[in-house]
């Protein structure tokens, strides 16, 4: 009996003292010591002897203040941050980096060769093949109380050989059917199972990869990959693989800028936007023109964004070109349905055009020479693997076109333009980047021997990116945007001028990104804008000049913008994008403004007051919530609806009574007298991805309402009033339209084929007689074209020659003829028809290319491609416009062409 006291008194007393070991209190002060030193203060303090590595340890200072606690407490307290745990055995204390010692395991755990099992909760991974001895990335904190089955993992995707931001890259879990693409900051988030998984990307120009983890909790990976070594296929449009059918946002279109070198353009100029018009909903007035029309909007009603900065005139040489450098471009996303809730201030699109990042690693370039243009960009590291700088500089060698076009009064015309921009970027540190770009265009052209025109475009950009962490993202962008023209006239009279215009904008912008959960994706932000308008002055050019100076008063105005958007994924078939934006505006003194009564026409005779406002004082504010909704619902997993609801409100406008845009038009803010203009858009569409054929299909429709859209007075001056508004004229207006897209990426054939049928009508009603427009009924626009066909296609024959195609087919776009005579004081005069009642013949036209790639040895200077093409091979006369001209007292009727015969071109363009 007492041997038996005996034995359970030891028991109890080894029992206590362990357990007395692991909970005696220990009083522990830190002051900026380290993980290493910290544990040799337990071991002083206490009778534990830990076991470790010590490359586990980082070298963060650690200030802590631990009053009469136990050792499980510190260590839990300690190793909260880390991806150590720890194991108490006796006296020993031993660390293990990302392992939890568990002391029973699952039977039949070793009877697989690789399974993924959960004993006590705690995740193990064992594999007895060869492929174990691969790299494995630890992902989160392995404890012994997991019991989620999926985790959250984010991270970054960069170029290996630039340290570029990789966008629309694909994201997959092997042998799952979970896959997510990157966004423009090559940011992606993903839910993951529990365990072992293989992580896969993919995307075209790049190699796959396979990157093995072991998720224990919500992590990073940060992914970089290889560029492969040619790329030689022929993608035009976004290779983003089923991105068409699962995202929500209805109506984007993303440009491969690199796919651009395949197709024939005019004058082997590669051009960024002009290839959108060959697809369903953006067109533009005719061949040659400035601007874009998209889903039935004017010209104004586009934000061309260049790293985030306005470009108010996109294009060159009288509308040929546009004024954007396809070397130096990294992407284009152009938004003409979901505009999203970032994004304000236009109608209709958005184009949102980003500048390359340079390469990190060594010093490359690309360039061309054509018969028009040469161009050259280069990359230059600047601190290797953390900052570089791109430039690219752009210029033409081009008056020999304008003379060989065929029109008399261009004989003897000159035209000339360059480009330049410049990108710095540096990577401060995993959650720190900042990047600057400027960009500068100037374009000089003149038309008749007396006239010389200047226009040019300044935009600069500085952004800051930062992460908080892994879910919450941030944005600070400061811009600046500049547009002006001068025109200066030496004539034979004293009437030598010279004539100048300039609007100037400003704008600093916060965005932020908070992935909250799988669920949840939030965007919110706020921007505020400056206006500055300089509407024009002119004065006498010479010591005998006529002219009388005149400067028209400044305008001035402040647009600011809140907004937040939440991408809900409402279940596996249901997202639903929903965003609201709030934008205030506010037209600002000094100025003059004309009061009218309400019951006549706006001329000098209705004036009834006069209103003066000082520096900075509010003339008018305006403003209202803007809507973004837009939904996706899967019908089959490759096969989806989706739908979208968006208002938007636009507070500056285009002052042009030309059909196309011109470089002289000029931009109006909205005040006193002029409202800002409003729309609504609905959208509807469905798209099908066919199995195993790389064939997409989508089939939109949408339907747009606008009110307040500025137009003018028959015989309105526009230059140079001081009383601007008695010339305007505002409005309504309707588009709707169904646009249907075929697309093709890969394989020996491959392109698209994309047809619209839409219409653009406006509609100018009033009481009083001089502000009706054809009754006030509504009428075709000047730039609806209900038909619109074209067809891409590029065949390769081998690994080196493919053959391009590109036709079109139009509408004739919309004209007014007279359709009377009769004569008066011995001339004869006509009578017009209603406004835009006729149209001009339908256009179309069929481009031809050949491309040679170069060889592809792997030594040597630089790889060629060279571009052999024939514009218009059908030699079509399409008529750009029809005019009439009274001659002698006889009315004329005269129709201008742009190429009116094949233009063939070579271009070479060499990479390094």
């Amino acid at each position: 009996m007492i041997k038996k006291c005996f034995i359970v008194c030891f028991l109890f007393l080894l029992v206590q003292a362990v357990f007395g070991q692991s909970n005696s209190s220990i009083t522990l002060q830190l002051e900026n010591n380290t993980l290493k030193e910290v544990i040799e203060k337990l071991e002083s303090k206490t009778s534990y002897t830990f076991y470790f590595q010590e490359n586990w340890f980082s070298d963060i200072a650690l200030n802590k203040d631990y009053q009469d606690v136990n050792i499980n407490t510190i260590l839990n307290d300690l190793l909260k941050e880390t991806t150590l745990n720890y194991y108490i055995q006796d006296n020993r204390i031993i660390l293990t980096n990302n392992t939890v010692i568990n002391e029973k395991l699952a039977s039949g755990i070793f009877k697989q060769d690789s399974v993924n099992i959960n004993t006590n909760n705690t995740i193990l991974f064992y594999n007895k093949n060869e492929d174990a001895k691969k790299d494995i990335s630890i992902i989160g904190k392995q404890t012994d109380n997991i019991n989620k089955p999926f985790f959250t993992l984010s991270g970054y995707a960069r170029n290996e050989n630039t340290n570029d931001p990789i966008q629309n890259l694909i994201i997959s879990i092997a042998d799952k059917d979970i896959r997510v693409t990157t966004n423009s900051k090559g940011f992606y988030s993903i839910e993951v199972p529990a365990g072992f998984n293989t992580i896969e990307t993919q995307l075209f120009g790049f190699e796959e990869t396979l990157n093995d983890v072991m998720v224990y909790n919500n992590g990073s990976l940060n992914l970089s990959i290889p560029e492969v070594a040619e790329t030689l296929d022929e993608v035009v449009i976004d290779a983003k693989k089923d991105a068409n059918i699962k995202e929500a946002v209805v109506g984007v279109t993303t440009i491969d800028v690199v796919g651009l070198k395949t197709i024939p353009v005019v004058l082997g100029e590669r051009d960024v936007l002009r290839v959108a018009t060959s697809l369903p909903g953006i067109k533009t007035a005719g061949e040659g023109s400035s601007g874009f029309n998209v889903r039935g909007g004017r010209t104004d009603q586009n934000l061309i964004l260049l790293d985030d900065a306005v470009i108010y005139s996109p294009s060159h040489f009288l509308g040929f070109f546009t004024a954007l450098n396809p070397f130096t471009t990294g992407s284009v996303n152009i938004y003409k349905g979901s505009i999203p809730a970032e994004f304000g201030g236009r109608l209709s699109s958005v184009f949102d055009i980003k500048t390359k990042t340079g390469n990190v690693e060594k010093f490359s370039g690309e360039g061309s020479i054509g018969p028009v243009t040469a161009n050259l960009a280069l990359e230059v590291p600047i601190v290797k693997e953390k900052s570089s700088l791109i430039t690219g500089f752009r210029s033409t060698y081009s008056n020999w076109i304008l003379r060989a076009i065929d029109e008399e009064d261009l004989k003897n015309s000159e035209a000339s333009f360059y480009d330049i921009i410049a990108k710095y970027k540096h990577n401060i540190n995993e959650n720190n980047d900042i990047q600057a770009s400027v960009y500068y265009s100037k374009d000089k052209f003149s038309i008749t021997s007396d006239s010389l025109f200047k226009y040019n475009n300044l935009a600069t950009s500085l952004k800051w990116d930062h992460s908080f962490n892994n879910k919450h993202k941030s944005e600070v962008i400061l811009v600046n945007s500049q547009y002006k023209f001068d025109i200066g006239f030496e004539g034979d009279a004293n009437l030598n001028f010279d004539f100048g215009y300039k609007v100037n904008e400003t704008q600093l912008k916060l965005n932020m990104k908070y992935l909250h959960s799988k669920k949840h994706k939030f965007d919110y932000g706020l921007s505020t804008k400056l206006y500055n308008i300089n509407p024009g002055e002119i004065k006498p050019n010479g010591d005998h000049s006529d002219v009388e100076p005149l400067t028209i008063d400044k305008e001035k105005a402040l647009e600011s913008a809140i907004y937040i958007a939440d991408k809900f994924e409402v279940n596996d078939k249901l997202l639903i994008d929903l965003g609201i934006r709030y934008s205030f505006y506010a037209a600002l003194g000094a100025s003059t403004q004309n009061v009218y009564a309400n019951d006549g026409p706006r001329n000098e005779s209705t004036v009834s007051e006069i209103r003066n406002y000082g520096k900075n004082e509010f003339i008018k504010t305006y403003g209202g919530p803007e809507y973004r909704v837009s939904l996706r619902y899967f019908l089959s997993p490759s096969f989806s609806l989706k739908g979208s609801f968006n208002k938007s409100i636009q507070y500056i406008h285009l002052l042009s009574n030309n059909t196309t845009e011109a470089p002289t038009d000029t931009w109006k803010l909205s005040d006193l007298n002029t409202s800002p203009q409003r729309a609504t858009q609905f959208a509807l569409g469905l798209y099908k991805n066919l199995d195993d054929s790389d064939i997409e299909l989508s089939l939109e429709g949408y339907y747009k309402k606008m009110k307040d859209l500025l137009d003018y007075k028959i015989g309105a001056n526009l230059n140079l009033n001081e009383n601007i508004e008695q010339e305007l004229l505002q409005g309504e207006g309707k588009a709707y339209g169904i646009e249907l897209l075929i697309k093709k990426e890969k394989g020996k054939l491959n392109g698209w084929l994309a047809y619209s049928y839409s219409r653009s009508l406006v509609k100018l009603d009033s009481p009083i007689d001089e502000e009706r427009v054809n009754d006030g009924k509504y009428f075709s626009a000047n730039f609806d074209k209900p038909h619109d066909f074209s067809l891409i296609a590029n065949y390769k024959l081998t690994h080196r020659y493919s053959i391009s195609t590109n036709f079109t087919y139009q509408t004739g776009r919309p004209v007014t003829f007279p359709i009377a005579k009769y004569t008066f004081a011995g001339e004869e005069q006509v009578v017009y028809s209603d406004r835009n009642k006729f149209r001009i013949p339908d256009y179309y036209r069929l481009d031809i290319g050949l491309n040679i790639e170069g060889n592809h040895k792997i030594k040597k200077l630089a790889h060629s491609f060279w571009n052999i093409s024939v514009y218009n091979v059908l030699g079509r006369n399409n008529p750009y416009s029809v005019f009439f001209v009274n001659e002698n007292g006889k009315i004329q009727a005269y129709k201008t062409s742009i190429f009116a015969v094949p233009i063939p071109t070579i271009t070479y363009n060499f990479k390094f």
